[in-house]
């Protein structure tokens, strides 16, 4: 391997002129694609209720729980990742960057 790929592989550049490791940056990835999975798996619930809640009424409430129950929690899901993203970029919530980094 050459030595820009194995830098490559060791860090890749971010904002502030901070650097994130491959495995922070891995970390990073598997997050985001069990939050994706997570959502679709959400939402392909609350689709499949909406359709049986159209032929079946009773299936309604059971629609609306899950969309008051599951819409939270994505949310969180969003921003805990957006946070830690943040961090490993050295932004702030104000998105200044952090000096101390």
């Amino acid at each position: 391997m050459s030595d820009a790929g194995r830098q490559r592989k060791s860090r890749t550049a971010s904002d502030a002129g901070r650097s994130i490791s491959h495995d922070e940056l891995a970390q990073l990835q598997k997050k985001f694609s069990e939050i994706k999975h997570s959502i679709n798996n959400a939402l392909a619930v609350m689709m499949a209720l909406s359709e049986m809640s159209q032929r079946r009424p009773d299936y309604a409430e059971k629609l609306a729980t899950n969309v008051l129950t599951k819409a939270p929690q994505i949310v969180s899901s969003l921003q805990e990742f957006t946070q830690a993203l943040n961090e490993k970029a050295g932004i702030t919530p104000e998105g200044v960057a952090d000096p101390g980094r």
